[in-house]
């Protein structure tokens, strides 16, 4: 008996549904029955019975069951240490996030693995590229500011990052004398060029309703590519943004960028999370120290 089609029993078995079962191991309810139909061709007897709301396990199933107990588990987790054991210092690792934090945060942390001679492949993307990649084997590991959403993936928290709301220090200079001058934060803001990446901008969210503010008053001005890329617009004066801390803090240090005072006694914080597929990949422990 192949140990796919033991997994697919005790999946079954645990969930009582077959429908369950597949979305639980990243396959086709039709994978999982004919698995299962195998399994039944092996030993001759019926597994399950199908009712409206799903299987019941008949007696034969109980049985195997009990003989299974956890040896799968302790299988696949060997199984787990000695592909591991096998690509030590010469297999490779793909790693996929967004690129900003690639970039600024996961790269110049790399330098002892490439010494130790595995290989490293950093992939961008959006949430759902990085947990589709995952999901479909295309990368071993994902680095997103987002957690885990779909049940095929596990992820752990990596670290906080201060997010800050920064603008070109003649325009903060412009906003605190406006408060000065009794101008509310909303309304300052709501006349400046607000830059946004991507289509959905939850920094720049979270950091207004963490200080009060309404984010359905402030539409960005501009959508760029990488958040990067909004940094010398910035510089230059062209309007306001929200940025992990990583990203500006040797500009506001330079003088070149100034946060904007919010109203909220403390600051907003963004949380980045490692996530990988629940199959064996290349060493994931060695990113969570290095990142962290």
């Amino acid at each position: 008996m192949s140990l796919n089609r033991l997994r697919a029993f005790v999946e079954v078995y645990r969930q009582r549904s077959f429908t369950t079962a597949a979305r639980n191991l990243g396959l086709t309810q039709p994978a999982i029955s004919q698995q299962i139909a195998s399994l039944e061709e092996t030993i001759g007897r019926p597994l399950f019975e199908r009712h409206g709301r799903g299987v019941v396990p008949t007696g034969t199933a109980d049985e195997l069951a009990s003989d299974i107990g956890d040896r799968l588990d302790q299988a696949e987790a060997a199984l787990a240490q000695a592909r591991a054991r096998s690509a030590h210092l010469a297999g490779s690792i793909q790693i996929v996030g967004h690129p900003d934090f690639l970039s600024e945060v996961v790269a110049p942390q790399l330098g002892t693995i490439l010494e130790s001679g595995i290989r490293v492949r950093l992939h961008v993307g959006t949430r759902s590229e990085i947990e589709r990649m995952l999901i479909h084997g295309e990368a071993d590991l994902g680095v997103s500011g987002f957690p885990v959403t779909d049940r095929r993936l596990r992820g752990e928290h990596l670290r906080d990052e201060t997010t800050r709301a920064v603008a070109a220090p003649a325009l903060v200079a412009r906003l605190r004398a406006g408060l000065a001058a009794g101008t509310d934060l909303a309304t300052f803001l709501a006349g400046l060029p607000l830059l946004s990446y991507g289509l959905d901008y939850p920094l720049i969210d979270t950091w207004l309703r963490h200080n009060g503010l309404n984010p359905e008053l402030t539409p960005p001005a501009m959508v760029g590519l990488d958040v990067r890329s909004l940094r010398g617009l910035l510089i230059d004066g062209h309007g306001w943004t929200v940025l992990p801390e990583y990203l500006c803090r040797d500009h506001l240090a330079a003088g070149e960028l100034e946060e904007i005072p919010g109203t909220a006694p403390d600051q907003n914080h963004l949380s980045y999370h490692l996530l990988w597929a629940p199959q064996p990949c290349a060493s994931r422990a060695w990113p969570t120290c290095a990142m962290r």
